[in-house]
């Protein structure tokens, strides 16, 4: 395993809510390697909507529920919020004064944005990327203070609110992305989750682009959907090589669990024409014996679902809960 750190280090934990479930893990090092401290994750009932009351409440009492009943160590959090929730956009910096650069680029992503809000009513950020380009990133202030309420209730402090691209890029670059040729390479990182994928083009730990796509893991039985997908993203490439006047996206890294559909990410990156390669953080570190799920004996079949950790069987891509924790 990987020996990032000199000293002992335990991280925050991590919760990616998504809109279809919620994981909760934090990493730890022990000055050997990356571990996994404790981690939890729960589907959301079928019959709660994401963003309700009832969705809340459920969000507040499984928070409560895994982080009382796992082994996790204190109580910070960096919180992820779902990516639904999130507006991303790419433009190039604004050329005004920096009291008026929020506002600007307000202005120029109010049009697009999913939601009617005035700047008061929107939480908005931006990153400046390579070539004076920015990303900016907004969401509706009152879900940003829906998803603080949840905490709030919980009891947990909130070292940050965390968005899932930046999320993906940490992951990378702390389990993958190590070779003295990683930190100039360009690559484009594919997240593939049950019903959406998400893209995130990055050199190294800078993240140039950014970009949800409402195909997952669900629909990718289906050859026409692959192909669907393999549009989207070759339409990613193409955006992202226009805003950065032809930079080569090197290659594909899959952040995806060992029992992800290969034979869909194969077929992807041979219809893309790239090099890729599957990015298992699972794979990356230890899990302790008490949150492995094998399956075998009669204790091991006992254990609640939420409070172990299938390896070899997983479907859960644990990317950005890993990610969130390492911020």
């Amino acid at each position: 395993m990987f020996g990032l750190l000199k000293k002992n280090t335990t991280f925050p934990i991590g919760i990616d809510i998504c809109d279809d479930s919620l994981r909760l893990v934090q990493l730890g090092n022990n000055g050997k390697g990356m571990h996994i401290i404790a981690g939890a994750s729960e589907r959301k009932p079928d019959d709660i909507t994401s963003g309700s009351s009832t969705w809340q409440r459920w969000a507040i009492e499984t928070i409560q529920k895994q982080i009382s009943s796992n082994n996790f160590q204190g109580k910070e959090v960096i919180a992820g919020i779902p990516t639904t929730d999130v507006f991303i956009d790419h433009m190039k910096m604004p050329r005004v004064d920096q009291n008026k650069l929020e506002e600007t680029l307000f202005s120029k992503i109010k049009q697009k944005l999913p939601f009617e809000a005035d700047l008061n009513g929107t939480v908005l950020k931006y990153i400046p990327t390579e070539q004076d380009n920015v990303i900016v990133i907004a969401a509706e202030r009152i879900k940003i203070d829906r998803h603080l309420a949840i905490y709030e209730k919980v009891g947990t402090p909130i070292k940050s609110i965390g968005i899932w691209p930046s999320a993906l890029v940490k992951c990378y670059t702390t389990f993958f992305g190590r070779r003295k040729s990683d930190f100039s390479s360009v690559v484009m990182l594919i997240c593939i989750e049950e019903n959406s994928t998400n893209v995130t083009i990055c050199r190294h730990k800078n993240l140039l682009f950014a970009r949800s796509i409402p195909i997952g893991a669900q629909q990718l039985e289906d050859e026409t959907e692959i192909n669907r997908l393999v549009f989207e993203l070759t339409a990613c490439k193409r955006q992202f090589t226009a805003i950065y006047n032809n930079t080569q996206i090197e290659r594909l890294i899959f952040l995806s669990s060992r029992n992800s559909d290969r034979n869909a990410c194969a077929s992807i990156a041979k219809q893309m024409e790239m090099p890729a390669q599957i990015g298992d953080c699972l794979a990356a570190v230890e899990i302790a014996s008490s949150l492995r799920q094998e399956g075998n004996s009669e204790r091991e079949k006992e254990k609640e679902p939420g409070n172990t950790i299938d390896r070899r069987n997983c479907r859960i891509n644990w990317a950005v809960a890993f990610g969130m924790s390492l911020s």
